[in-house]
């Protein structure tokens, strides 16, 4: 029987003092939800253009009530030029002409809704679209004007004002100011942390926030269910906006977050996300039913990143741990057990997600021979940030064990405490295309950085619903506007759809058994320690267990267990490695 009176907890560490467990009594959708990630670029193609549309994704709304998720997050759907993915938004109140109508949102609202299955939206505050008409009017009326107030416009320095305002690089490659030239040449420079055609919002002046709040209540007035938060650690800058240290790798200033960083993590995101959520509980105060926030944020300290779901503030933050972390024992169990402390110490669910449209493909990460970063109770290899950008690509894939390793971690995501997330095609296994043409890439990394950065293509080609041939169901006959794989015949949905054992199935009967089994979605666990180290198993009231055999040899079953679902086929009754079992009924 394994001992549930213990965490298997160290007794050091930065939350050696916490509580364990302390949870909400609180049954809000949102703490149990599995939320399935729409890139609507690449998700389906309903008038044959070769882009993903709001009718594409209406008319595949069955296979995600087949799959039996909750709730669902749309990437950005507003006009865009689409410099960078349309995370460069022109207009905050509509929807992008090649995506559709604000009709056609509305119906899929309403579609959504009626088969039981909330809706959240992208909100990108930090940056808009160099076209968004704010900056345009910004731009034409010059230095000092309150137009410009709205943005971070600042002078150059040297003897003609050639020198960027300070030493800070975008996350983009290159520096993080440009500069604007005028009817009269060469003048001030405005900052984008990301593309130069980004430009960031100033929250320092009170007209952004309003204009926000306008955009926010505009959508939860459509009936929209949450907003996930883009970059929602880097809405404040320092007033000072002093140099950053030297990245050795760029020549700039750091970009990326560091403890004590001018651009991420100030104190008054506080109050710009207390007044979110009041707007927010206004809704659920009028029994409309309750509207949530979703934070994305890349604050490396545990302790910091859980303020942002302190009382009052943001409903959950996404786990990046989990995203990055190498698939060994050790590291899953720290990534595990840091983040549920950390997590109920503040009364918030742990959000798991295995990856994203920014992020390598789950069955070509643990594919590859370095599958991530190394963790331990106490927080991630400082030095491994600088293996970060060049790991993916140059190191070779075993495409067969990737995929066993993501079909066991989806089973070890979905047995976890909280919500978790499935980005679109992890449900069918579909590995990362890393043989992209150049001349096929938009990523702005790619260009900005000369190619160096492969960039974020590859994780968004458009998906194989049905046949043989591209564009495999995507559309009719149009080229998608990524070019799609042959590998993509055999893991179509059509073709993964009666098969018992493809990775579809597999999410289907894992879903199906969390929605209806007592023991999942929200709640604690108990770590069994009777195993072998390279063996996690636990266990989670009433009557559930969860076994990932990452050793090198298969191991028994618990005695007594009752399998109910098995990431791959046993081995004459053992637990083959890179695999998960669910079980019930162990003595």
């Amino acid at each position: 029987m394994p001992r549930r009176g213990s965490p298997g907890l160290a007794t050091s560490g930065a939350f050696a003092d916490k509580v364990w467990p302390v949870t909400s009594t609180e049954r809000s959708w949102w703490r149990d939800a599995v939320v399935y990630q729409i890139y609507p670029r690449s998700f389906a193609d309903s008038n044959n253009d070769g882009t993903g549309d709001v009718r594409g994704m209406i008319d595949k709304l069955d296979h995600l009530t087949t799959l039996g998720v909750n709730a669902v997050w749309i990437s950005p759907w507003y006009p865009s030029p689409m410099a960078d993915g349309g995370y460069d938004v022109s207009d905050y109140c509509d929807i992008d002409p090649s995506f559709g109508t604000l009709a056609d949102a509305d119906e899929f609202l309403a579609a959504a809704h009626e088969r039981g299955i909330r809706v959240l939206i992208d909100l990108v505050p930090n940056h808009c679209s160099i076209e968004h008409p704010v900056f345009q009017a910004a731009l034409a009326a010059g230095p000092g004007s309150p137009e410009r107030e709205l943005f971070h416009f600042r002078d150059g320095s040297g003897p003609d004002g050639s020198v960027p305002p300070n030493n800070w690089g975008s996350l983009f490659g290159g520096s993080a100011w440009q500069r604007v030239v005028g009817a009269e040449g060469p003048e001030q420079y405005y900052l984008h942390m990301f593309a130069p055609e980004q430009p960031d919002w100033n929250w320092a002046n009170p007209r952004v926030a309003e204009m926000f709040d306008d955009v926010i209540r505009f959508w939860f007035d459509r009936g929209v269910d949450g907003l996930r938060v883009d970059v929602a650690d880097g809405l404040a800058k320092h007033p000072d906006m002093p140099d950053t240290p030297i990245d050795p790798a760029t020549g700039l200033g750091i970009a990326y977050y560091y403890q004590g960083s001018p651009l991420w993590n100030q104190p008054e995101l506080d109050a710009i996300q207390r007044h979110w959520r009041s707007i927010a509980e206004e809704y659920s105060g009028r029994h409309l039913g309750e509207r949530i926030f979703v934070c994305e944020a890349n604050v490396r300290e545990l302790d910091a990143l859980m303020r942002f779901v302190d009382e009052g503030r943001m409903h959950t933050t996404f786990n990046f741990d989990a995203l990055l972390c190498e698939w060994t024992a050790a590291t899953l169990r720290a990534v595990i057990d840091r983040n549920l402390i950390a997590h109920a110490s503040v009364g918030a669910p742990t959000t798991w997600v295995l990856g994203n449209h920014d992020t390598t493909r789950v069955a070509t990460r643990y594919g590859k021979p370095e599958t991530g970063r190394p963790y331990t109770l106490d927080g991630g290899d400082p030095a491994w940030r600088a293996r970060f950008g060049d790991y993916f690509y140059p190191q070779p894939t075993d495409i067969e064990l990737g995929r066993r390793r993501a079909r066991a971690a989806a089973l070890l995501e979905l047995a976890l405490p909280g919500p978790a997330y499935i980005y679109q095609g992890e449900e069918l296994g579909l590995p990362e295309v890393e043989d992209l043409p150049d001349e096929a890439r938009q990523d702005p990394s790619f260009f900005r950085t000369g190619g160096r950065i492969k960039g974020r293509d590859g994780c968004r080609v458009p998906l194989p619903w049905s046949g043989t041939t591209a564009p495999y169901g995507f559309g009719v006959d149009a080229t998608p506007w990524l070019p799609q794989p042959p590998i993509w015949a055999g893991l179509s949905a059509a073709a993964q759809d009666t098969d018992p054992d493809s990775t579809l199935s597999l999410y289907r009967r894992a879903l199906a058994i969390r929605a209806g089994h007592p023991a999942l979605g929200d709640g604690t666990l108990a770590w069994d320690e009777d195993h072998p180290p390279a063996v996690l198993h636990f266990t989670r009231e009433p009557g559930f267990g969860c076994l990932v055999n990452l050793s090198e040899a298969p191991v028994a079953l618990p005695a007594g267990a009752e399998l109910l679902l098995s990431s791959g086929p046993l081995d004459g009754g053992l637990v083959p490695p890179d695999t998960t079992v669910w079980l019930s009924r162990w003595s």
